[in-house]
């Protein structure tokens, strides 16, 4: 069985690498060596794995079947070896980690915080940007995005979801005498203070919590910002209607800055989500970042239902 799976390690060599010849090379073998262990492979098997010219070299269907299997039981094999070895590693090194404001206050430094109070060896760098920057041209390892994700070469990893509110300070709500039974009527001239990247028409649809029944509201961006915080102490100061997330709200809420405009209704969540650039398994320093992440979230979503 064990020369079995060295020349089904072998096989996937050599049509990952184009050739015996560069399988060979890439094994530090030799081309007889390499051709050997294809030939007894065909022979076991009592199959052609490859049809082969002088020229080139091509997959049989029962060897494009059988590479697949030999593939996913060397990928299988890397995988237990990296992390049998990761599993006495330390963690150390520097990470380069981009977030946008809305999450780090609240999330992103105190996960990377309890990190490297575990891992004291682990040099993080965060990067506060509401951009989606580019990982590659700016040496980032891991970005934390909100909202959906286009589709990308970059790796994406779903980190957890948040809950957001339609809110305004009490003085803003009695001076316009907005209600939950006016808000319709009220909202496409009410001022709305948006973050730079919703635009100027925005529409907010909330679930009455009982009953089920949407309500759709539009309004007219009238104060813009290109922060969250910025948002946030606008909506405090009394300035106009904002949607935030229920996190940052709560305690403008606690400390009666803010209150909500509709208390009965929800909005759909919202995903976070962990983006990095390698290809299968990031190193072992982003996955422990993504983690505390992630760990950091199912706390604040813990906390939220505790408080419905």
């Amino acid at each position: 069985m064990l020369d079995y799976l060295r020349h089904m390690a072998i096989f996937v060599r050599i049509i990952d690498a184009g050739s015996v010849t560069a399988a060979a090379d890439s094994l530090n073998l030799s081309k007889s060596a390499v051709s050997q262990h294809l030939k007894q492979l065909e022979h076991q098997l009592g199959v052609a794995l490859l049809n082969r010219t002088t020229r080139r070299q091509m997959l049989t269907p029962a060897g494009r079947n059988f590479y697949q299997r030999c593939k996913a039981m060397t990928d299988l094999g890397r995988e237990a070896w990296d992390e049998a070895r990761e599993a006495h590693e330390i963690a150390a090194g520097s990470i380069r980690i981009s977030a946008p404001h809305a999450l780090v206050e609240s999330i992103i430094a105190p996960a990377i915080g309890r990190l490297v109070s575990h891992h004291n060896l682990i040099e993080p760098k965060l990067l506060v940007s509401d951009a989606r920057v580019d990982l590659i041209e700016n040496d980032i390892d891991l970005a934390i995005r909100v909202g959906a994700m286009p589709s990308s070469n970059y790796r994406q990893q779903l980190a957890g979801h948040f809950e957001e509110i339609l809110c305004a300070s009490p003085d803003y709500l009695q001076r316009n005498n907005i209600t939950p039974q006016t808000i319709a009527s009220l909202a496409p001239d009410c001022d709305y203070i948006a973050n730079h990247w919703q635009g100027q028409n925005i529409t907010h649809q909330g679930k009455h919590r009982k009953s089920g029944d949407i309500l759709k509201l539009h309004f007219n961006a009238t104060r813009q910002a290109n922060t969250l915080p910025a948002v946030i102490a606008m909506a405090c100061a009394g300035a106009g209607i904002a949607f935030i997330p229920r996190f940052l709200f709560k305690p403008c809420f606690d400390a009666g800055k803010l209150d909500f405009v509709l208390p009965e209704h929800v909005f759909a969540s919202v995903p976070v989500y962990a983006v990095h650039t390698f290809n299968k398994k990031p190193t072992k320093l982003v996955r422990l970042a993504i983690e505390a992440i992630k760990e950091e979230m199912n706390e604040l979503s813990s906390l939220k239902n505790e408080s419905k």
